[in-house]
């Protein structure tokens, strides 16, 4: 069975395999199982409330049963409801992830190098090439507990911060994944309007963007997995076209600007930004591997997730990078960038700038789909609501978001972005220790049917406050435009962002011993 090509696109609760009832649906091609419709824990031991009745629910019902739409929410996907994976599957791995990072959001974070930070040709470059690296290294580690588990990345953090501390991780991300969306919408609609010469206002490119990434996220898993697949070829083609029309302008000898101690407080800065750009995909990675098999191999699967995001991330940032060291030299460009951040770059023709546009559907579809799974795990009540009518909430707050702050786009990239890598950093520094320290050298595997037991998942106090004062090491430690934290400030002359290294250094020492402590006292 290919990966992702499904006969049976229902599963009724009757037929329940972890419920002991026989099952209709083949094991390989089931994908679309309803929000309750299978179930770790004895169906005795939760009640859930029913939200939709009568007309309401046949309503909903002829929704989730629409062609390829997927209808399962937070539910654990069993071995059994799994394709066959193999080296197509690892192929598909690094295209979805190439996909879904080769477009002009990254090319917009590589500007901030030369333009924002004053740093040359060579420090941007270099910053980004070993920034990437570490952060996609978070969401391809994370990537490796979607086979293993079938559980989504927020419904994974209950097994590391417990049932209740976790929902504060899944609100974080909430605001990460519909932040990043909103951005997307922004690009799109300056790209738009900039290529039609703001004949077409920017709210309407961000209204179409947001209406394309929210049809797509709402088909869900199948879909996605399909258009990834294919997305980044005429994204390739159009950024191969900036590339021989715009090279010729680069500055590749251009320097860092500023006396030494203010070139190294930027250099923090930019890598931090650099860093929070990708990070973020940890809290998102897990959600579309959950239908590859349980015996998936894990090196395998963090090798293809880090190569294509990092590509894909590296690539575009340079190009962005050289644009930057291009625009003080070139008039054109220069007059291009006071209006639109991409209008009129290297001879852009209109169809490309549109299909550069587009991408941001690419990039943000997938984190729309898991900002809908996010919002289920919030509550009983949130996770009756299909995954569906989430995804049409979150596409109307993108657009009205997006439309209002479609004039401040630098702006929120760089107040935002960084922020972002704040709470993941020690999220995932809490992760890798829970399962190194007290998993892997203990022997202890993850029951990762317990997923909605609360007696069988940790207490959290351990995580909880390990967090915290990670959150106040990231505070002291933030260089913002609007604060700036006192450790910051003694980064070079004017300060430097070094919240998110502050942070994964107090979770590291902190959360061992709060763990140790935590298990012997309370024994989970």
């Amino acid at each position: 069975m290919s990966p992702f090509k499904h006969s049976d696109l229902t599963q009724d609760s009757r037929h329940d395999v972890e419920k002991q009832i026989p099952s209709k649906a083949s094991p390989e091609v089931n994908i679309t199982a309803s929000p309750t419709a299978t179930t770790d824990v004895d169906p005795e031991h939760i009640s859930e409330p029913t939200l939709f009745r009568g007309r309401l629910a046949q309503w909903n019902a002829k929704v989730e049963g629409l062609s390829s739409l997927e209808a399962r929410g937070i539910t654990r996907v069993l071995p059994e409801h799994r394709f066959t994976g193999g080296l197509r599957g690892h192929v598909q791995m690094v295209l979805l992830w190439f996909s879904i990072n080769l477009v002009a959001n990254n090319i917009i974070t590589g500007l901030f190098g030369p333009l924002v930070f004053a740093l040359g040709w060579t420090d941007s470059v270099c910053i980004v090439v070993f920034a990437y690296i570490l952060g996609v290294a978070a969401p391809a580690y994370m990537a490796t507990f979607g086979p293993e588990s079938g559980n989504r990345a927020m419904i994974l953090s209950r097994f590391f911060f417990g049932y209740w501390p976790s929902k504060i991780s899944a609100v974080f991300n909430l605001i990460q994944q519909i932040g990043f969306g909103i951005i997307g919408c922004i690009v799109a609609g300056q790209i738009i309007s900039a290529v039609n010469g703001n004949g077409l206002t920017i709210a309407v490119g961000c209204i179409i963007a947001a209406l394309c990434i929210g049809l797509l996220a709402t088909f869900g898993i199948s879909v996605l997995h399909t258009y990834e697949r294919y997305a980044f070829i005429p994204q390739l083609i159009v950024l191969f076209v900036l590339v021989g029309s715009a090279a010729k302008e680069f500055d590749v000898s251009a320097t860092s600007q500023g006396a030494p101690g203010t070139i190294t407080a930027n250099r923090c800065s930019f890598f931090a930004l650099s860093y929070g750009n990708s990070v973020g995909w940890a809290a998102v990675a897990p959600d579309f591997y959950v239908y590859y098999p349980v015996g998936t191999n894990k090196y395998a699967t963090f090798c293809a997730t880090l190569l294509g995001a990092w590509i894909a991330f590296v690539f575009c940032n340079i190009l962005g990078i050289g644009v930057a060291t291009a625009i003080p030299n070139v008039p054109a460009w220069a007059e291009a960038y006071d209006v639109s951040t991409l209008r009129g770059l290297g001879g852009f023709g209109g169809l490309c700038a549109v299909i550069l546009a587009l991408g941001s559907v690419t990039n943000n579809a997938p984190g729309t789909y898991n900002a809908a799974n996010t919002f289920q795990v919030l509550g009983r009540y949130t996770e009756a609501i299909p995954r569906w009518m989430w995804c049409v909430v979150i596409t109307i707050v993108e657009l009205v978001c997006s439309v209002a702050g479609r004039n401040h786009l630098f702006a929120v990239f760089q107040n935002f972005l960084p922020i972002m890598s704040y709470w993941i950093s020690p999220w995932v520094t809490i992760i890798v220790e829970e399962h190194f320290f007290f998993h892997y050298l203990r022997g202890r595997p993850f029951d990762w049917s317990a997923w909605e037991d609360k007696e069988k998942l940790p207490v959290g106090i351990a995580a909880l406050s390990a967090w915290l004062c990670a959150w106040a090491g990231a505070i002291v430690g933030m260089q913002q435009v609007w604060y700036q934290g006192p450790l910051a400030l003694k980064v070079g002359n004017y300060g430097g962002d070094i919240g998110a290294w502050l942070s994964i250094a107090i979770a590291c020492v902190i959360y061992p011993p709060l763990r140790y402590l935590e298990l012997k006292k309370l024994g989970r």
